[in-house]
């Protein structure tokens, strides 16, 4: 009699089975919902940086008596007035993706440069010098202020760990930016802060430069970006003392 209950009873391997897949596919779902926030914030974080970046350039242009950006309508924090199609959105898309192929990568993009026009500028010696700096210096001072925050709520035990690693992040970012930013190759910040403490006679010859200036940032970047990494590794335990 128990033996014919048993060969009644129905397998539990198949409910079992079909349990754990479901579960499988609920990780699945969460893990790929997890990357997508990850990535929208990395972007946004990204685009935000480097906006602020681009109207810290404005606003400096703006106080040395330029007024280009301004009238071009760039003096805003609204980050669709200074996006990029390809270098906003579709290379750090392709950027991301790829990295989660292949197990990492580089990811970087940049915002429209806020117009400006030189020959405006009170100060014709140092003031694009000056225009130039504003923007890693603006990625500077951010990653100070998110410094100081981990600084000291860290050890008084504030907030969770995960908003350390967001605030982390951020900073992250930011000194990167600012130290990719310095490199003194056209058409980036550092060739023009550079050119201010040389003849006027070189900055004609950089103009020439500045047409393949791209290619050589470029393979700079991908060269020596560990390099870059690990400057920002090391400014970043200097601020934060973690």
């Amino acid at each position: 009699m128990a033996l014919t209950l048993l060969l009644n009873l129905p397998p539990i391997r198949e409910p079992l089975l079909q349990i754990g897949q479901v579960f499988i596919k609920l990780c699945y779902h969460r893990i790929i919902i997890m990357q997508a926030i990850d990535f929208l914030f990395s972007i946004a974080v990204l685009v935000m940086s480097v906006v602020l970046h681009e109207i810290s350039h404005g606003y400096v242009a703006n106080a040395l008596g330029d007024k280009t950006a301004k009238q071009a309508g760039r003096l805003t924090l609204n980050p669709l007035a200074h996006l990029d199609p390809f270098g906003s959105v579709i290379l750090p898309v392709f950027l991301f993706l790829s990295a989660r192929l292949f197990g990492g990568g580089i990811i970087f993009g940049w915002a429209k440069p806020v117009p400006y026009n030189p020959h405006n500028l009170k100060n014709q010696k140092f003031g694009p010098a000056l225009v130039a700096a504003a923007g890693p210096l603006s990625n500077f001072f951010i990653a100070l202020l998110f410094s100081l925050f981990i600084r000291f709520a860290v050890p008084a035990n504030l907030f969770p760990t995960e908003i350390f690693s967001i605030i982390g992040f951020i900073i992250s970012i930011n000194l990167i930016l600012m130290l990719f930013n310095l490199i003194p190759i056209p058409p980036l910040d550092g060739s023009k802060i550079l050119l201010a403490f040389f003849p006027d006679k070189w900055r004609q010859k950089t103009l020439l430069f500045e047409r393949f200036g791209l290619i050589i940032v470029l393979v700079f970047l991908f060269s020596f970006f560990p390099v870059i990494l690990k400057i920002a590794s090391g400014l970043f335990l200097f601020l934060t003392g973690f």
